[in-house]
């Protein structure tokens, strides 16, 4: 069974706080209408009052006061829900709705059941991954990180194992509200890059690098170098996500180690969904394709190192934001299956399927998806 019902902003259900006019919410995500059950609560319509326009999640697992039983979240589901609140993406896109029609989320019941926090045999359904993570509830059940804190100096000062971290950071987590805090300060600007700066910033000078290759020597052979560096490109893709960015097993067991894969990469993969850390900031690039730059102007002439470097660029600007629509876009046919197997990456076994834009040097290399997560001996 499934249910088409409008996406309802967090303004909106605080202003339904009245005895006469109930809302809840419960794990940040469903909304329900409780007006007519306030009475009917075997607690005490008093007990439901404070909780008026929020979040019931905690307070329904609460031992103390009340847990409650299976019974009790059907119910919910069955004879109360209303709507599913929107993240902040979703609640722009109410803002933008010109036309004013109800925007509505499907959730199927398998999609509103599956736990992210899991590795999975099957791809979880795609409409499960806005679902927002309970926040004070994974920080207190699994003692990773709050993510109602800045989320660096956690990883540093928290005295977590390697081990620990890289399984805990490796299973994802939804904010649902924007970017989380990283830095909580000035910097947090820095590492936040919408996927629209890449092209703004690259395509020019990867423009005029290819105009100097092209105009420098014969077309055929600026053409031929422009296609080698694309090609050479996807390798380096390869190998920068499976051997930098996965360091994995061989970092030191050091809060700073752990610290600069979180921010490197580790951050990605405990908030997969994250829009605005989806795509390197150009100070990143600049610090990654630097010795690339070195080294193909040092191997060949002037001009053909322009158009082999401007090919192997044009792959760079490509792959970044191949990266941000097989997050947040609905694809067509013919590209779903790139973005099934980078979702299972994130999804089902991140020590495996390490190409973005294409999945051909994974099977050169042996490292392809399988069908269950099993650890690469």
């Amino acid at each position: 069974m499934s249910k088409n019902l409008p996406l309802i902003s967090a303004t909106e259900v605080q202003k339904h706080n009245k005895e006469k006019d109930a809302y809840v919410t419960l794990f940040n995500r469903k909304v329900y209408n409780i007006t007519s059950f306030i009475d009917e609560h075997p607690g005490g319509g008093d007990i439901i009052l404070p909780y008026l326009g929020k979040d019931i999640t905690e307070i329904m697992a609460d031992e103390i006061s009340h847990e409650h039983s299976e019974s009790a979240y059907e119910m919910l589901d069955d004879d109360m829900l209303v709507g599913y609140l929107a993240t902040d993406e979703e609640e722009r896109e109410l803002l933008n709705n010109k036309k004013g029609t109800p925007v509505e989320v499907k959730l199927t019941k398998e999609a509103e059941e599956v736990d992210l926090y899991e590795f999975h045999s099957e791809l979880p359904p795609e409409e499960s991954l806005s679902v927002q993570t309970d926040f004070e509830a994974d920080a207190k059940k699994h003692k990773f990180l709050d993510l109602n804190k800045p989320l660096l100096l956690q990883v540093y000062f928290g005295g977590f194992s390697k081990d620990f971290y890289l399984d805990q950071v490796h299973r994802p987590r939804h904010y649902g509200k924007g970017s989380a805090p990283l830095f909580g300060n000035f910097l947090e600007g820095l590492s936040l890059t919408p996927w629209w700066v890449v092209p703004i910033v690259w395509l020019p000078p990867n423009m005029y690098f290819f105009y100097l290759g092209w105009s420098g020597q014969s077309h055929l052979t600026a053409l031929s170098l422009w296609v080698c560096g694309l090609f050479v490109w996807t390798l380096v893709e390869y190998c920068l996500h499976r051997f930098l960015f996965h360091l994995d097993g061989y970092l030191p067991d050091h809060p700073a180690a752990l610290t600069l894969h979180f921010l490197l990469h580790g951050i990605h993969h405990y908030l997969p969904m994250d829009g605005k850390r989806l795509v390197l900031p150009p100070t990143l690039f600049c610090v990654l394709a630097y010795p690339f730059y070195k080294l193909v102007f040092a191997i060949f002439p002037y001009y053909m190192a322009c158009s082999g470097f401007a090919g192997g660029t044009l792959g760079y600007i490509m792959y970044d934001c191949s990266h941000y629509f097989l997050h947040h876009s609905k694809l067509p046919s013919y590209l779903q299956r790139i973005k099934k197997v980078h979702l299972e990456h994130h999804y089902k076994n991140y020590e495996l399927g390490f190409g973005v834009t294409s999945d051909f040097w994974d099977v050169i290399f042996g490292t392809e998806i399988v069908k269950t997560f099993e650890k690469r001996n």
